[in-house]
């Protein structure tokens, strides 16, 4: 019988788990020209966002993210009207899959890797579609599996569970250290009928007859009700045991249900269960080490690192290990007085020398971890370290020089797109600080002072609607190539409504439809020296980059929408 096939693969940077930190590392690395691969052992990307999976894609409370996880969440609002995954999964699916310098390999499971010392040279992956297995050979490697599959297969450092307070100084640690996690969560959703739905329960579910069967467990269907406190795991191995985890889950889950359904008024009588998830969703596992550890302190105090590329601001969300056979509260909740970076120095390993890592395995304590674990934090640091990896393979240096050299010019990358980091403000191009702006309305030289949203008690837009414009005007005819643009996608509201979330927990009837911000500006043109250049009725983005070549002394930006619109940023270079 003739072995099974390999097929072969060569490029710069390679990515292993297309979660939304594998996402954004393999997005922002292609879109920087990179020669990328993403192997992802599932058959959609997204993760725990995932159809499989279904957690909310959550974040930071006091700033709602930008970058790539807002152009997704944009993206799904304009598409996706009626809150349905499948169509979710075609968009994630399509940010990857049909991406320019990437390749994709879904149902592609990562089993080894060819080392030289402490570079990795090559993976082997086997994709069980089309049982073929699949080597990639390149010069950066980065591991966003969750997992951290790279580890054992390269030797890096890492740790497992939770650090003694003496450690780090932190005041929510452990007296002592121990192996402990936080644990993981098969989910369900309901759906709301115009009429009574029956549920009978599977005999192996497991019986939940009062009220006292869960204590400190809100469980009224509701808005929010998405079941996350269903979790096990955190008292046993979270990888090698997951696949005994998940039968238990599923077994408590649907004793959940049947507890709702049949044993008291729930206020679900006329629910049904419309999805229950036989893949778990995971809140850790392994963690790396780098060449900075972030920790508590960091967290609580807001710090803002040098070699900054993102931020967080979720609460720390310490889950009990116990889950829930753990009698008393699930979890701490300790909210951040406002978002901290997070430093490059924690995107890379210790030991292994073209190895970067992001989402929940980056280089944190656990504590610090139960607030970077979410996955809009998560695309942030994935859309980071595929920018860092770009600008270290065009420097040819090493991971680690160009994080300890070239941290600013990274900065400076996230933030031209569209990135937030807290206490960075993006450089203005000399074209750009040459011109001059004048405007029907308001002060424009605001489009322009590097700062592409509002921050409390900061006001940094021009507002405009039809029949309204802003100029800029050179002294002679300039070449131009790029027209950037920032318009306004309400995260304010969006954050306080909760609707930054990316769908529903469950399905009620008469739900409104998803839609894009009012606030985004629809319709605008540009016109070069009076002639129409470009013009859209359409637009559902906040952040719009159009490439096209000329040559003019006067740009005009003009709004079309009836009512008064923010924009952010315009500059043309």
């Amino acid at each position: 019988m003739s072995a099974l096939k390999t097929v072969f693969h060569e490029v710069q940077f390679c990515v292993v788990g297309g979660g939304l930190a594998g996402m954004g590392a393999a997005i922002s690395a292609a879109r920087c020209g990179i020669k990328t691969l993403l192997m992802h052992e599932r058959p959609v990307p997204g993760g725990n966002a995932s159809g499989e999976i279904r957690m909310w894609v959550c974040g930071s409370p006091q700033l709602l993210e930008t970058g790539l996880i807002e152009e997704l969440r944009l993206e799904n609002r304009y598409r996706n009207t009626g809150a349905n995954y499948s169509i979710w999964d075609s968009i994630t699916y399509e940010m990857v899959a049909k991406q320019e310098n990437l390749t994709t390999l879904f149902n592609c499971s990562c089993l080894d890797a060819t080392m030289d010392g402490n570079n990795i040279l090559s993976i082997r992956g086997y994709q069980q579609t089309t049982q073929q297995f699949h080597e990639v050979k390149a010069q950066l490697f980065a591991d966003c599996s969750g997992d951290s599959i790279l580890a054992p297969l390269t030797n890096a450092e890492v740790r497992i569970g939770r650090e003694a307070k003496t450690e780090f100084s932190e005041s929510l640690a452990q007296d002592t250290p121990d192996k402990r996690t936080m644990g993981m969560s098969c989910l369900l959703q309901a759906r709301e009928m115009t009429a009574p739905q029956k549920f009978i329960p599977p005999t192996w579910a497991k019986k939940y007859p009062d009220e006292e069967s869960f204590p400190a467990r809100g469980h009224k269907m509701g808005l929010c009700q998405n079941f996350w406190w269903v979790e096990l795991g955190g008292m046993a191995d979270s990888i090698a045991d997951t696949e005994v985890l998940r039968d238990e889950l599923l077994a408590t889950m649907l004793g959940v249900w049947d507890h709702m359904k049949n044993h008291g008024d729930h206020g679900v009588e006329n629910y049904a269960v419309d999805w229950v998830g036989f893949l778990p969703g995971k809140r850790e596992s392994r963690r790396y080490v780098g060449d900075y550890m972030l920790n508590q302190n960091d967290v609580t105090s807001g710090k803002i690192f040098h070699d900054a590329i993102a931020y967080g601001g979720w609460p720390i969300d310490d889950h009990h290990p116990g889950g829930i056979e753990h009698r008393g509260t699930a979890n701490t909740n300790i909210v951040p007085e406002k978002p901290y970076t997070i430093p490059l120095r924690a995107l890379y390993s210790r030991n292994i020398n073209n190895l970067l890592f992001a989402g929940r395995n980056i280089s944190a304590s656990h504590t610090a971890l139960s607030s970077t674990r979410v996955m809009a934090t998560c695309m942030l640091l994935g859309q980071a370290a595929g920018t860092a990896a770009a600008v270290a393979l065009q420097k040819n240096k090493s991971i680690r020089d160009t994080a300890l050299e070239d941290y600013a010019e990274i900065q400076q990358i996230l933030l031209e797109n569209d990135c937030t980091i807290p206490g960075s403000i993006r450089t203005i191009s000399p074209k750009v600080k040459a011109a001059s702006y004048t405007s029907t309305c308001g002060d424009a030289d605001v489009l322009r002072n590097g700062i592409d949203r509002d921050y409390p008690g900061q006001q940094n837009f021009w507002c405009g609607k039809n029949g309204d414009s802003v100029t800029c005007s050179y002294s002679e005819p300039e070449k131009f190539s790029t027209i950037r643009l920032i318009f306004d996608s309400d995260l304010d509201t969006r954050r306080d409504k909760r609707q930054h979330l990316n769908l529903p927990a469950n399905y009620f009837l008469n739900a409104p439809e998803q839609t894009p911000p009012e606030s985004i500006m629809r319709s605008f043109a540009i016109f070069a020296d009076g002639k129409e250049l470009f013009r859209t009725e359409n637009n559902y983005q906040r952040f719009v980059k159009i490439e096209i070549p000329f040559t003019a002394t006067r740009v005009e930006f003009r709004p079309l929408d009836a009512e008064c619109k923010k924009l952010f940023a315009f500059e043309v270079r």
